[in-house]
């Protein structure tokens, strides 16, 4: 111990040519190297679950019609809620989303249902629509 005492009382040297190093760049030096960069996000997606889109049977896509043309009489502004296939953007597949809103128009040569705040919603992708219109016997 006796060796080194001389240097115990000696400042600390400061470097004259580079800046000192924050406390976040310091503890960076000793961060864990990843050599796979994204590997680990890669895993997460291809683990990810989409379901597939559901065939509609005849009696399903027949009610679908009649409530399309319920809220068509109805009018704007008649709140609806609408379940949807969202296909994914990665992989095959994709989830059922309910998307509300107030109606805006039904678009018979568009194929589609638009809200006020300008979504639009393909005839095509609907599962399921829900309304205060409705008779709940179905």
């Amino acid at each position: 111990m006796k060796r080194y005492q001389d240097m115990l009382d000696l400042p600390h040297h400061v470097s004259k040519t580079r800046k000192r190093m924050s406390g976040a760049e310091r503890a960076a030096q000793f961060a864990p190297f990843s050599a796979l960069t994204g590997y680990e996000e890669l895993i997460a997606e291809t683990g990810r679950l989409t379901d597939g889109k559901k065939e509609l049977g005849e009696t399903q896509r027949e009610i679908l019609d009649q409530r399309i043309r319920i809220l068509q009489e109805a009018g704007e502004g008649t709140a609806v809620a609408v379940t949807v296939f969202v296909p994914d953007e990665y992989k095959e597949g994709g989830r059922y989303e309910i998307r509300t809103g107030i109606l805006k128009k039904i678009e018979e040569t568009e194929r589609c249902i638009r809200f006020m705040d300008g979504t639009r919603i393909r005839f095509e992708d609907i599962y399921g629509i829900e309304a205060g219109l409705f008779p709940d016997d179905e």
